[in-house]
């Protein structure tokens, strides 16, 4: 099922849990890598929510190996693995590897050409090395929450795990790259990412603001922090965004809504002074946007050049036309489950694109396969069940 894809021969031991480690491993297994999820025969990494749609979504096209790393055998039969691998990826606090001996000083003396990818918290070294982190902390800590709401009403974080689903993909990222790299030194190496790494990152211009002018970012709400305007404006049956910052965009929009008096008007003529009148400027395109509906809008000002959009419900994101048309929502059967609807990948390769082939596995679903390829036979296999190696 996965001739032909990009990475149709990697394999990946998958030792990820919650959601920036298997984020990562997502990436890699859409594009066709085989990967065995090792999991702890007891461990429910979400809560027993394994059904879930959040669980299904982050593990389709994957095998399960249920695997006791805290057993000598266990540990054997991972060593096994590796000598086998391409990729490692785990998202252990740092000191867990170091602990179960399986950290990438100890791997790659038995696999040299192994990339060994770790995502944390806070790094791999330094004072907050040991510190436990989820995605909401690496918010606050990353700047995030300081410049999202509206002023005055304190810190917010976004709506999804932005630290999180970065940092996984920035590793991914990272092991692409050390792949290419093997192909010259035939050497792997260690890919580090963190949550708090990936979020300052995501900050982008946000941060270059502080490092190259001092400024500090402040909470807008809605509105964009520099480019006037750019907001969400009410209408007569919900809200859209339009976005006419620049000097030409400006005067598409006035032209556009009936409100030509508007362009050279002092203080709204420049891109400075509308930096400057924002207040104005939204207050006097809220009393126009209030007089007709969303689409009606939309439409006119999209004919018009001008950036807009509706501002969506998860429902109707998916019910949206162009949504439809580039199909990131993605069917995969599931045999107890029935049809699931997940989401697909945010880039697109002409020949070789990603697939949604399999569900995710039940708890190790793929005992018997993956151990037979290591040469274990049925009653070996029988026999590391019963005293909970696997």
């Amino acid at each position: 099922m996965t001739e032909n894809m990009p990475l149709q021969k990697l394999r990946v031991i998958d030792l990820t849990r919650v959601r920036a480690g298997p984020t990562c491993v997502r990436q890699l297994a859409d594009w066709g890598a085989d990967v065995i999820k090792v999991e702890g025969p007891e461990i429910d990494s979400f809560g027993g929510a394994r059904d879930g749609p959040d669980f299904q979504n982050l593990h389709r096209n994957k095998r399960s190996l249920t695997l006791n790393l805290k057993e000598a055998e266990g540990r054997a039969i991972l060593i096994k693995l590796v000598e086998q691998a391409d990729v490692l990826v785990e998202n252990y606090r740092p000191d867990v590897k170091d602990r179960l001996k399986i950290d990438y000083e100890t791997l790659r003396q038995i696999n040299p050409r192994l990339i060994y990818a770790s995502i944390s918290g806070f790094g791999q070294d330094g004072p907050y090395r040991d510190r436990p982190g989820v995605d909401q902390i690496a918010q606050g800590m990353g700047g995030l929450m300081s410049i999202t709401g509206e002023p005055g009403r304190g810190p917010m974080r976004v709506g999804i795990a932005i630290a999180d689903v970065s940092a996984g993909v920035f590793a991914a990222m990272g092991v692409l790259l050390a792949i290419i790299e093997r192909q010259t030194s035939g050497q792997g190496q260690w890919v580090q990412s963190s949550l708090l790494q990936a979020q300052i990152a995501m900050l982008d211009f946000q941060a270059a603001r502080w490092l190259l002018k001092n400024e500090v970012p402040e909470q807008v709400g809605n509105d964009h922090p520099t480019g006037v305007p750019t907001s969400a404006y009410p209408t007569t049956d919900g809200y859209i965004n339009v976005a006419a910052p620049a000097d030409y965009a400006w005067k598409r929009l006035c032209n556009a809504i009936g409100a030509p008096h508007l362009i050279d008007r002092p203080g709204f003529d420049t891109f400075l002074g509308r930096q400057k009148n924002r207040h104005a400027i939204n207050d006097a395109l809220a009393a126009i946007f209030k007089t007709r509906d969303s689409d009606t809008w939309v439409s006119l000002l999209n004919e018009a050049g001008v950036p807009c959009g509706p501002i969506y419900t998860m429902d109707q994101v998916f019910d949206d036309p162009q949504v439809k048309h580039l199909g990131i929502a993605q069917d995969v059967p599931h045999p107890t489950l029935g049809k699931q609807t997940l989401v697909g990948q945010a880039v697109t390769l002409s020949r070789t694109p990603s697939q949604l082939r399999t569900p995710t596995p039940g708890m190790g679903e793929h005992n018997a396969d993956i151990l037979g390829e290591l040469g274990y036979d049925g009653d070996a296999i029988a026999d590391l069940k019963r005293r909970g190696v696997i």
